[in-house]
């Protein structure tokens, strides 16, 4: 599906709320929720098997996009070009092994935009990739007013941390753990949690909205959770992938033989073949328990933000967004990893709240996001009345999130500057007019060599009362004269001193 009809869509079915109804648009504060490594497997998703209340909550109460699909399945570029809503080909970031600003342009990021508006930008937990894509800084002090937090306890996530049945400790992808047995008492995202929290009560009473930004590492790999989440998933009631067999004739370089699971002691231990395999049936349906498990052990923590959101009474003034970086295969054509170009890997969940536009205040003073307790609560089902199934996709993220918080949309990509870029490769999916979705001419896409261009859409407008600046775009006369660089052209690069 081309640029301009996946981006064209938005987030909001807007067509009965007016821009004066949107309580804090101006300089509201923004709450952005990132997973890792989690695809759709959401109560809110239609999976029925996963237990994930709270976000299934905020779904209930949010514009869901269902098919919404990252860049590439890796942890650092996808994240790179979300957060500079530019593709791979442009931030030349394929691996893990270099930083934007040196390698490909001194590209402005969507907090670093945010906070050269007066925003103070906070960064907890996995949000940038660590290392050497971010300078080792998390892009401090460009995108955060404050260093980045990373939790303590992460130093321990790959040490010989799972107790085994021969009571010995192994460094397992299958680690579930009693967490008073555990360094400090704890584990990175309850940790990640904790300090996301305490942000939000010091920034509660301040005049300058914030950009709050929590990175939870689970449902990542190795699986070191806490143990009671499986008693959630019985061994019994898991099922294998329904296809779970590496299909006939597929090209070598399409299969991605996750080689960051056979180092493994408890993968180790299996001798599996290299490189398709198979895991054995039972450890199998073991992993994919564990990957659930962990996906209720996140949502918990969404839910501990959240309900912190609503008790400081930020809730009708914070846009929330949660989503993630990428997929991951559970077994599906003998996949165990990302790094592929499988549905499965490449779809994740992306979901928004604006107050006052997706969900309206309860007059009856209901709380918007009360915690729910999985453990307490076995049954629970909310509907979701705002799903888009068009396609979108993630580098669309930084210019959507700066027009619902009322920020001028970033410009489209130009040309090439050696000076700092603030723009976007990415289209955003919403704007205001008079309760309507209109599709802005700046942000139509064309493809290199001519290319269909944009497509305009206007809900339920007769062409008089269109402002007149969108005839004055050559793209709504003739789209293919629309001058905006095709990906692979490089920004400028940082002068070294």
């Amino acid at each position: 599906m081309s640029g301009s009809v996946r981006a064209l869509l938005l987030l909001l079915a807007l067509d009965s709320v007016a821009p004066e109804r949107v309580p804090g648009r101006e300089g509201g504060n923004v709450l952005f929720i990132m997973a890792d490594d989690l695809r759709p497997v959401l109560g809110c998703y239609g999976d029925s098997l996963v237990k994930s209340p709270n976000i299934d909550q905020l779904a209930s109460k949010s514009q869901v996009f269902l098919n919404a699909y990252a860049q590439q399945a890796v942890c650092a570029p996808s994240r790179t070009s979300m957060l500079t809503s530019r593709r791979p080909d442009t931030t030349r970031l394929y691996d893990f092994n270099s930083y934007w600003r040196v390698h490909a342009g001194n590209y402005s990021t969507m907090p670093q935009y945010f906070k050269s508006k007066g925003y103070f930008t906070m960064s907890v937990g996995k949000i940038f990739h660590p290392g050497v894509p971010s300078n080792y800084t998390d892009d401090y002090p460009y995108s955060w007013s404050v260093p980045a937090y990373h939790p303590p306890s992460n130093l321990y996530e790959n040490e010989k941390m799972c107790k085994g049945k021969d009571k010995q400790l192994h460094a397992n992808l299958l680690c579930a753990v009693n967490v008073t047995e555990q360094p400090g008492g704890t584990l990175p995202d309850i940790e990640s949690a904790d300090e996301a929290v305490r942000l939000l009560r010091s920034r509660a009473n301040s005049s300058a909205p914030f950009f709050l930004a929590v990175g939870f590492h689970k449902p990542h790999i190795p699986y070191r959770i806490p143990q009671e989440y499986l008693s959630l998933y019985p061994i019994e009631k898991m099922s294998l992938a329904p296809d779970p067999d590496v299909p006939k004739r597929l090209p070598p370089v399409a299969y991605a033989p996750w080689t960051d699971l056979r180092w493994r002691e408890d993968i180790s231990a299996l001798n599996v073949s290299f490189p398709y395999g198979p895991i054995p049936k039972d450890f199998q349906l073991g992993i994919r328990q564990h990957y659930y498990a962990a996906v209720s052990y996140v949502d918990r923590q969404v839910g501990r933000l959240l309900s912190a959101l609503d008790e400081l009474g930020l809730a009708d003034s914070t846009q929330v967004v949660f989503l993630s970086d990428h997929g991951w295969s559970l077994g599906e054509h003998g996949e165990w990893a990302k790094y592929s170009n499988f549905d499965v890997v490449t779809r994740v969940p992306v979901i928004f709240y604006v107050p006052g536009v997706t969900s309206h205040p309860d007059s009856s003073g209901m709380s918007t996001f009360p915690f729910i307790d999985v453990f307490d609560n076995a049954e629970f089902s909310f509907t979701n009345h705002k799903e888009i199934k068009r396609m979108v996709e993630l580098v669309d993220i930084f210019p959507t999130v700066s027009a619902l918080a009322g920020l001028r949309v970033p410009k489209p990509c130009m040309g090439i500057s050696l000076q700092q870029q603030k723009s976007t490769l990415g289209g955003w999916w919403i704007f205001f007019w008079r309760a309507s979705l209109i599709r802005a001419p700046w942000a139509c896409p064309v493809h290199p060599g001519g290319g269909t261009g944009c497509l305009l859409l206007v809900s339920g407008l007769r062409g008089s009362q269109l402002p007149p600046w969108l005839f004055r775009r050559s793209c709504v006369q003739k789209v293919t004269t629309w001058p905006t660089p095709s990906d692979t052209e490089r920004g400028g690069r940082l002068r070294k001193p």
